[in-house]
Formats: C-alpha cells, sequence, structure tokens
C-alpha cells in the first residue's frame, strides 16, 4: 500500500516533514507540496504498483508454461522460481 509519506519521499526525497491522520507537518523549512500533487503521484506509484505485480505474475506464468513444455527459461524467469 503506498502513503502519503512515500509519495512525499518520491516527490522531494530531501522533504523533512511528519504525517498523522492524514495531516502533514513539513519540518526544518521544507517547501511544502500542494495535496493536489501528492494525491496524484499516490496514484501514479499505486498505478506502477500494479503494474509490476501484473508483470510479476505474467512472469511466473511464463516460467511455469515453459517448465511444462521443457523449454528453457530466461534467467528472468528462473529467478520467480522459489526454491
Amino acid at each position: 500500500m503506498i502513503t502519503i509519506a512515500d509519495a512525499i519521499s518520491a516527490i522531494n526525497p530531501n522533504a523533512i516533514f511528519s504525517t498523522r491522520d492524514n495531516e502533514v507537518t513539513w519540518l526544518d523549512g521544507t517547501t511544502p507540496i500542494s495535496d493536489e500533487d501528492i494525491q496524484e503521484k499516490k496514484l501514479e506509484l499505486e498505478n506502477q504498483e500494479e503494474i509490476n505485480k501484473q508483470a510479476k505474475a505474467d512472469l511466473k506464468a511464463s516460467a511455469k508454461a515453459k517448465l511444462i513444455a521443457g523449454e528453457p527459461l530466461t534467467e528472468e524467469e528462473a529467478d520467480t522460481i522459489v526454491l
């Protein structure tokens, strides 16, 4: 799950802040980031997370199909196998 803190850190890795109950407190002179920009980045990160999950599932399915068919795996496919 992507948090507000994750989004802020993705926008500004040097930001110093605290969060509580979805309220952001900017510390040590950190320039505030708008709520809209934070929510936009949060959505972007959530979408990328879903894309990554689907890509991993697709890679595992490909590896399984190749194993069943007796075909060689790519290194990336082989990495999905847990021994």
